[in-house]
């Protein structure tokens, strides 16, 4: 891995997991203004208390070295979010204001996951070991 795309995959790294942090901190507090935002996007409010506990979980899985079959998983779960939250603001009619965090986040996602070293990576070999 070149030394270009370790900072691309760190700073996307970092300013996902911040993103998905403090998104995930305000669903779970169940502040007035997400309550209120989730449910104009016709969400029950429980939602965001699963939304905000998936995404902890998987922070902590893109942040922490080893685990390449959860980390795969932790990436699809990010980007159906972050493109399932983009759909809804386009299917509610949203302003552009409204729609910008999810792109960004659907773009740190995919900018994270390929950019991720090899050692974060799912390989072959996992499934070969895996196979008995």
């Amino acid at each position: 891995m070149t030394k270009r795309n370790k900072i691309i995959y760190w700073i996307a790294t970092l300013w996902l997991s911040l993103g998905m942090g403090s998104s995930a901190i305000v669903q779970l507090l169940g502040l007035k203004a997400e309550n209120d935002f989730i449910t104009h996007l016709g969400y029950p409010l429980y939602f965001l208390k699963i939304l905000g506990t998936w995404k902890l979980l998987g922070i902590i899985t893109i942040l922490l070295p080893k685990f390449p079959l959860l980390k795969e998983w932790a990436y699809a779960g990010f980007f159906f979010v972050t493109s399932g939250a983009l759909a809804s603001h386009v299917i509610s009619h949203d302003a552009f204001k409204d729609m910008f965090p999810s792109i960004l986040l659907v773009l740190l996602t995919v900018t994270s996951w390929y950019f991720r070293p090899a050692d974060r990576k799912l390989s072959i070999a996992h499934f070969n070991n895996s196979i008995v």
